[in-house]
């Protein structure tokens, strides 16, 4: 790798450590302090802290094996961090504020065992990071944004978590939960329907038509950016100034799951399997690509 190149990739890493720090301390200006700073902003030091520290034995190993892991361990670090400072400083957590850590902790646990049986599965290696997990500096991109991740798309759940004046359990609250029950459910219940369709050798080659998949052809997706969008809706009655910012979190969620790494990647691989399918062209041509319908 030219020298041009690694500098290219340490830009990189740069840049998405100032946007994802920056995000923080503004998007939870109003949080309570800890350590002399932003609640909020300490938790996206620890996330970059704990992704940059997993790097160094991967980069050293070339291994992608616990990348998924660490994303997931990220997530319960910050969370446990932001319940820390608030019991610090209030010396309780009220019930909400419980309540939210427990999503986030329920979801994380939830996909990162599942992530992590899948990439073991396929022999503990994941196509996305073939040729840059050789590459110490490109390889480092990946997991500063993951970090980035992480604080964009747990930022709500942060913000309430560590509100300086406890709330009760409002409407937002509870409708916020409901939007949050329902998404956690279509994921769920669509990432298993897929593991047991593939599990099964006569679908071998062949893609699923059934269940939740008869609805969306991403029902997974739909379930995760619905799940965040409740928490954001828990967290709008004590938004105010910058704080705003956090609305960006099921955006995030959603432009991650449909433009960058999400559905644009999988038709496209789908469209090259099956694109002359007749059956793979009316499967797509009345299924709603994200938002369920039910089937006709």
């Amino acid at each position: 790798m030219s020298f041009q190149h690694a500098a290219r990739s340490l830009v990189v890493v740069l840049v998405a450590s100032i946007l994802g720090l920056a995000f923080a301390w503004f998007a939870g200006s109003g949080s309570l302090p800890f350590a002399g700073l932003p609640a909020v902003f300490v938790c996206a030091l620890i996330a970059f802290g704990v992704n940059w520290l997993a790097f160094i034995p991967a980069a050293l190993f070339q291994s992608d094996r616990y990348y998924d892991t660490t994303g997931a361990l990220t997530y319960l670090s910050v969370t446990a961090t932001a319940c820390f400072a608030t019991y610090e400083l209030r010396g309780a957590l009220e019930l909400q504020a419980l309540a939210v850590a427990g999503m986030v902790g329920i979801w994380t646990v939830r996909l990162g065992s599942f992530l992590f049986t899948r990439i073991h599965a396929a022999g503990g290696t994941d196509v996305r990071f073939e040729k840059i997990k050789v590459n110490p500096p490109r390889f480092l991109v990946a997991w500063t944004l993951q970090a980035c991740w992480v604080i964009f798309t747990a930022s709500a759940a942060l913000v309430i978590i560590t509100s300086p004046e406890p709330r009760q359990l409002d409407a937002f609250f509870w409708a916020g939960t409901a939007l949050w029950v329902i998404g956690f459910a279509f994921e769920v219940i669509a990432d298993d329907q897929k593991r047991r369709f593939r599990a099964d050798p006569a679908n071998h080659g062949t893609f699923i038509t059934s269940g939740l998949w008869a609805w969306s052809q991403h029902p997974n997706y739909f379930g995760e950016i619905t799940l965040w969008a409740g928490i954001l809706v828990i967290a709008l009655p004590q938004l105010s100034g910058t704080g705003w910012l956090v609305v960006f979190s099921p955006v995030f969620v959603a432009l991650l799951l449909t433009r960058v790494s999400g559905i644009n990647l999988l038709d496209a691989i789908a469209k090259k399997r099956w694109g002359d399918d007749p059956a793979w062209q009316a499967y797509v041509a009345r299924t709603p690509v994200l938002f369920p319908r039910p089937p006709r």
